[in-house]
């Protein structure tokens, strides 16, 4: 994915990464060419003063990944759906199914929207429908994970009492796409991509969602494993419910740090030490987010691996129904 091959010549005309002592290098060094003087001039203060070009693995040339996790990701899906309210491998006796079905259909949405934000579909597409999908793909990620933690958190008591589960997921539905309206309204088209837009006036969204991220993606996994922990010690009770279904995060919690890391660099809270630094973090960046779109395959398989090993630990403790025996016909004639 990526063509990092090719090498960007450094431009100018963008300044935001321009230093002080740079550009004085090269008003002076100018100053020397116009004067006649120019056996000091050096083309590496030119180079010191232009911002950093990072190599891009998302760019059009990874259109195909994009495609390919799309079609895998509905596929899975729906196959989980269909197994979960059809007859299939006793699947409707998994506990919980209602939340398993949601986070299919959480998953099955986010694979809808993923080549909408793929770089290459299109020439021009339009901001509202970078929008809706970044919408989407956001919303539906935020909820997975809300819906994974109050799982883990209730666990049994979700079947115990009625109702609880259809107004706690309703509720954690409209929180997730309350959640994901910061970045909707920061996103955009650039450079004939959908993209995060960067300027002043969005600033405070960029730091919202940034926050957002942070603890539904980072803090949120952390809390459930520290509960988990502290609730070992002894008259403490049992903590979180842990299962398979965790593993979900694996493929959002290095986006979470990576995107603080990065907020921080951008409102200038963190200065990087070189342009290595830089180049290195944008690479990281783009390797998170192919993780996370990688989960819209993963979170299917997770959930069939979780259903295979509650059904099958689930049947054996079912009473086996009484064999029917003949009636013996020597014994009633006799």
């Amino acid at each position: 994915m990526g063509n990092c091959l090719h090498q960007v010549e450094p431009s100018l005309l963008s300044g935001e990464n321009l230093s002080q002592q740079a550009f004085g290098d090269i008003f002076w060094n100018y100053s020397d060419y116009e004067t006649g003087n120019i056996s000091d001039y050096d083309s590496s203060s030119l180079e010191a003063a232009a911002p950093c070009h990072s190599c891009n693995l998302l760019d059009s040339s990874s259109l195909p990944f994009f495609i390919l996790a799309s079609i895998l990701g509905i596929l899975a899906s729906t196959a989980v759906l269909f197994a979960l309210f059809r007859p299939l491998f006793h699947w409707q006796l998994c506990p919980g199914r209602p939340i398993l079905a949601q986070l299919a259909v959480g998953s099955a949405l986010f694979s809808i929207v993923v080549p909408i934000l793929g770089p290459g579909l299109s020439s021009a597409p339009s901001t509202t429908l970078c929008r809706l999908g970044y919408y989407v793909w956001y919303g539906s990620a935020f909820a997975q994970a809300l819906l994974i933690g109050c799982r883990a958190c209730l666990g049994p008591k979700l079947a115990q009492v009625p109702g609880l589960t259809l107004g706690l997921t309703v509720g954690l539905w409209v929180a997730a796409t309350l959640l994901a309206l910061p970045i909707t309204l920061a996103s955009g088209t650039s450079h004939g991509i959908c993209t995060m837009l960067s300027s002043r006036d969005l600033k405070v969204l960029h730091f919202i969602h940034t926050a957002v991220c942070l603890v539904i993606f980072v803090l949120l996994p952390l809390g459930l494993l520290g509960a988990k922990v502290l609730m070992k010690v002894p008259s403490r009770g049992a903590g979180p419910w842990v299962d398979v279904l965790w593993a979900w995060f694996i493929f959002w919690w290095p986006h979470g740090v990576l995107l603080g890391v990065d907020s921080l660099v951008r409102f200038r809270l963190w200065t990087l030490p070189n342009c290595v630094a830089q180049r290195v973090l944008d690479l990281l960046l783009d390797l998170a987010e192919a993780l996370g779109i990688l989960h819209c395959v993963a979170a299917p398989l997770l959930l069939a691996l979780f259903c295979h090993q509650a059904t099958r630990t689930f049947l054996p403790s079912l009473p086996l129904p009484e064999r029917w025996s003949p009636p013996n016909t020597l014994e009633e004639k006799s």
